[in-house]
């Protein structure tokens, strides 16, 4: 089975046309999309369309990687861009930077829709190190490092894997990670030690075979 592609372009409501918002000219320099996000809320298509495609490669790719599946990662994205669009009229410029919003909708959805389908997996209750093996259709991509390292991510439970992936993959500092996941930087930290632990207990028996196939860093 191979890994599914992001899905092509998704039409998403427009936000409202006329709303009243809180710039702050600080807010541009900080936030690459408050920009973009001003405009739209002043009925711009346009600065909406050029938003949505901005955000949404790195939203899906977080959803799919916490959930596994291509129908619910697009159900995520479009549900925390929904979320945002409803939001407009109270967004205040500089308090939050969009990307970072955004990251912690998508990444609550996605928590959301573990619990309730039964599968998330506390903290507690795995153990580390768990047979990465287990996540069968990960197994089934080709390339067999990336195969055992995303096997292993996806065997963590579910906030070391969001902290794994919005550090590693998304390249979040600890303090961005901490808003996302509501958390502080100390937690973060303690999130991502464990998680490394996991991984590296996971990927031991592999290494020596697969050397420097496998993402060294992020399990150091």
């Amino acid at each position: 089975m191979q890994r599914p592609k992001r899905p092509g372009a998704v039409v998403f409501a427009r936000p409202p046309a006329s709303v009243e918002v809180l710039p702050l000219a600080q807010a541009f320099v900080l936030d690459p999309h408050a920009q973009l996000l001003k405009r739209a809320a002043k009925g711009d298509r346009a600065a909406a369309g050029a938003l949505v495609a901005a955000v949404s490669p790195r939203l899906w790719r977080l959803a799919w990687r916490m959930l596994r599946d291509q129908t619910e990662a697009e159900d995520v994205v479009q549900e925390a861009l929904i979320r945002l669009w409803s939001r407009l009229a109270r967004w205040r410029f500089g308090e939050a930077r969009v990307e970072t919003w955004l990251y912690r909708v998508t990444t609550n959805l996605c928590l959301d829709r573990l619990r309730k389908s039964g599968r998330f997996v506390d903290e507690d209750a795995a153990p580390e190190g768990a047979d990465p093996s287990a996540c069968a259709e990960t197994v089934l991509i080709a390339e067999e490092a990336r195969t055992l390292v995303d096997a292993a991510i996806t065997a963590l439970p579910d906030r070391q894997r969001a902290a794994i992936l919005l550090s590693h993959f998304e390249g979040l500092a600890a303090a961005q990670v901490g808003e996302v996941l509501d958390c502080s930087v100390e937690a973060v930290e303690s999130l991502l030690s464990r998680a490394r632990r996991a991984l590296r207990a996971s990927l031991e028996p592999q290494r020596e075979a697969l050397g420097a196939l496998i993402d060294l860093e992020m399990v150091a």
